[in-house]
């Protein structure tokens, strides 16, 4: 009887760590307490970074507050189905995650598990972006700063990739890891009345001249240039993944305060009216 519960013991391993779906137990508290190799190969962390902080460190940050509320109702003993969440991998990625989750009370621990469903949903946005992008007349197309092709899988992704923004310049690998630490910095700052080149360059830990020269040279443009396009780039990022449905929700994604203001910035720059596409 101890060598078959020994055996069955080591078959559970040997699936749990074999197994290409997402396998994880996380406790009441929210941290992860055992968690199978796909789950450090799909979010790029190691196993060790992964259960030494709760699992919310992870996450997108949109979706923490959902996230929490599932977890309130696995603490009340009901299993989730269907769930959907997204969370940041170590190179900076979106992943999207697909989860059903079954509370054990008794243990306080919960039992999930999740498939990556990251290349279904980029192709989502893709039909929803060409069908967007259909309705664009010849001068609207005409509008955007390169070509549609270009244009059409950058939106498609979260990864940071400047190089089409605004100028049809090569970027060296150096430049192109300066710009992409630039465009993180411009994402945090979304939201905030007051994002001024003396706070972004406080952050690039560079100065203010210095900063206006690295972006001239790499981009051609200046940094609030930069910085607007950065931004009108997270509200197409935002209508692609149609889950904001006001020109309100989209403006406040791409840290405008004033609906006006940005309604008007998005026409100027692309000739539609955003509230037509939303």
């Amino acid at each position: 009887m101890r060598n078959k519960t020994q055996t069955t013991q080591f078959d559970l391993e040997y699936f749990f760590d074999l197994s290409p779906d997402l396998l994880c137990i996380v406790g009441f508290d929210g941290y992860f307490k055992k968690i199978n190799p796909a789950v450090a190969k799909t979010i790029g962390y190691s196993l060790e970074e992964l259960m030494a902080v709760s699992a919310n460190t992870f996450l997108h940050p949109e979706d923490v507050e959902i996230t929490t509320r599932k977890l309130e109702e696995l603490r009340k003993g009901e299993t989730v189905f269907q769930f959907e969440n997204r969370y940041i991998a170590k190179d900076g990625s979106t992943i999207w995650l697909f989860w059903t989750a079954v509370p054990i009370e008794r243990e306080q621990l919960i039992f999930a598990i999740a498939k990556d469903i990251t290349h279904r949903k980029l192709n989502d946005q893709q039909v929803h972006v060409s069908a967007i992008l259909a309705k664009l007349n010849t001068e609207q197309m005409q509008r955007f700063s390169t070509d549609i092709d270009i244009i059409r899988p950058a939106l498609m992704t979260d990864n940071s990739n400047l190089k089409w923004m605004g100028s049809n310049n090569k970027v060296s690998t150096k430049d192109q890891a300066w710009l992409n630490k630039f465009e993180a910095v411009v994402r945090q700052h979304a939201g905030k009345l007051q994002v001024n080149l003396r706070s972004l360059s406080a952050d690039m830990a560079i100065s203010e001249r210095q900063l206006f020269r690295q972006v001239k040279r790499i981009m051609g443009i200046t940094p609030n240039q930069l910085v607007q396009t950065i931004r009108l780039h997270m509200a197409w990022e935002a209508i692609a993944s149609r889950k904001y449905h006001t020109l309100a929700d989209v403006a406040a994604v791409a840290g405008y305060t004033s609906k006006v203001h940005f309604k008007k910035l998005f026409n100027q720059v692309y000739g539609i009216d955003i509230s037509e596409l939303l």
